[in-house]
């Protein structure tokens, strides 16, 4: 934007940016005029690092404007874009996070490390605290401009429903639900990798959502390490837990009502 404010003398509003990688970059890249994260493929979408560069036949398109064979390039260009399409989709699924789901189902998140928690959360967490009965619901992945599944790639409407859960839009819903038939829990929980964990104000809100919920509520707050939640620490809600993925035999309850025991030493 500032490029093209120098040499275009075009002003554009800072909000205007997204607006711009939407309507311009977005094409760009789907016709491969430009690739995104060349150097690294499986950085998140919302990173301070993301990046676009230009392929390189369009460099040697542009190096033959406006003398050379330009018009014969971009004829070659539109032969081979298919070719180019399908090496970058194949470039971007050797980066997707695999997920096995306790049914079963495989399903492929978009790269990046909030969602890699959400991985963790599924294989690690889900057999530990909630075992064989645990059904998820839901599952968000949050890159969609790359037709990657989409916001909603884990969405049981049905089963929802039924609990009394009503449609939530996506800003509103937690990172993943978790349904432990068994007990008639249901786990709301929130993958923290930046922001977001269940605090008293999303405590709160969730609360007032799920006023009609039919079953019991459990809240966690998903962290990959301690460093990060130790970033977070003085936000978690009173009655909710925590999981850490590098820890995932333990959970931190953040009140100790419910489970008050004196410690027993293993021998």
């Amino acid at each position: 934007m500032q490029f093209i404010r120098e040499h275009y003398g075009q002003n554009y509003k800072p909000n205007t940016r997204e607006t711009i990688r939407r309507q311009t970059l977005h094409q760009f890249e789907q016709a491969r005029i430009v690739d995104r994260n060349r150097d690294n493929p499986s950085r998140p979408n919302n990173s301070k690092d993301n990046n676009y560069s230009l392929n390189q036949p369009i460099i040697e398109l542009l190096k033959e404007y406006p003398n050379g064979a330009w018009k014969e390039k971009i004829e070659e260009y539109k032969k081979d874009l298919h070719n180019l399409q399908e090496i970058y989709r194949h470039k971007l699924n050797m980066e997707k996070v695999s997920v096995r789901l306790p049914g079963g189902q495989k399903i492929k998140l978009s790269p990046g490390k909030h969602n890699q928690l959400h991985a963790d959360v599924v294989h690690q967490f889900c057999p530990r605290f909630i075992g064989d009965s645990g059904l998820v619901l839901y599952i968000g992945d949050t890159a969609s401009s790359r037709n990657e599944g989409g916001k909603f790639l884990v969405m049981k409407a049905e089963r929802l429903d039924a609990l009394g859960i009503p449609p939530m839009s996506h800003d509103k819903l937690p990172d993943m639900m978790v349904y432990d038939e068994k007990r008639r829990w249901l786990f709301l929980i929130e993958a923290v990798t930046s922001h977001g964990p269940v605090s008293p104000k999303r405590w709160f809100e969730l609360e007032k959502a799920l006023e009609d919920c039919k079953v019991e509520r459990v809240y966690v707050t998903a962290f990959p390490d301690t460093a990060e939640f130790r970033r977070h620490a003085a936000d978690i809600a009173w009655g909710t837990e925590v999981w850490i993925a590098e820890n995932p035999d333990h959970m931190i309850h953040f009140n100790g009502d419910r489970f008050l025991e004196p410690h027993k030493r293993e021998e």
